[in-house]
């Protein structure tokens, strides 16, 4: 079974580990290990830490996903969610997805981005109701969907 639950900053480490692991199979799928969750730092995931609600998924005691967002005029911004490769289509990322939207409910309108060949982010995000609002095409050629959905009220 598995538990979401408010990651601590002593998590920060084990988190920003699994990020670059989950998102080595994206530095592959557009050939480039440069990209920004591959070369965040330590110092930097702990500055976001403190604007940011950070989500971890256990199981057992093992962090095997993570999630984060904020509030900023009026949206939710959704960032880096990931699940572990061994974890990964067992609904752990709608769960967290569900989770930051029941945590921000007080909130209409829910933003996050993801590349153009992120095929599954793309499935789950539809299928939860978000929308492509604005594509932006980089000068590497990387073009990155941002999508949102607006909550009725």
């Amino acid at each position: 079974m598995h538990r979401i639950v408010d990651a601590q900053f002593n998590d920060l480490p084990v988190i920003l580990s699994l990020q670059k692991l989950c998102y080595s199979e994206n530095a592959l799928r557009y050939n480039n290990d440069r990209i920004t969750p591959m070369i965040q730092t330590q110092k930097e995931i702990e500055k976001e830490f403190n604007s940011y609600l950070f989500l971890k998924v256990l199981n057992e005691a093992s962090i095997i996903g993570s999630i984060r967002a904020e509030e900023r005029e009026g949206t939710c911004f959704i960032g880096r969610i990931f699940v572990h490769p061994n974890f990964q289509n067992q609904g752990i990322g709608t769960s967290l997805m569900k989770t930051v939207e029941d945590r921000f409910s007080h909130l209409s309108r829910y933003e996050l981005f993801t590349g153009y060949k992120d095929d599954k982010n793309i499935y789950l995000y539809k299928k939860l109701g978000y929308t492509v609002y604005k594509e932006i095409r980089r000068n590497d050629g990387i073009i990155f969907y941002f999508m949102e959905k607006k909550r009725l009220s």
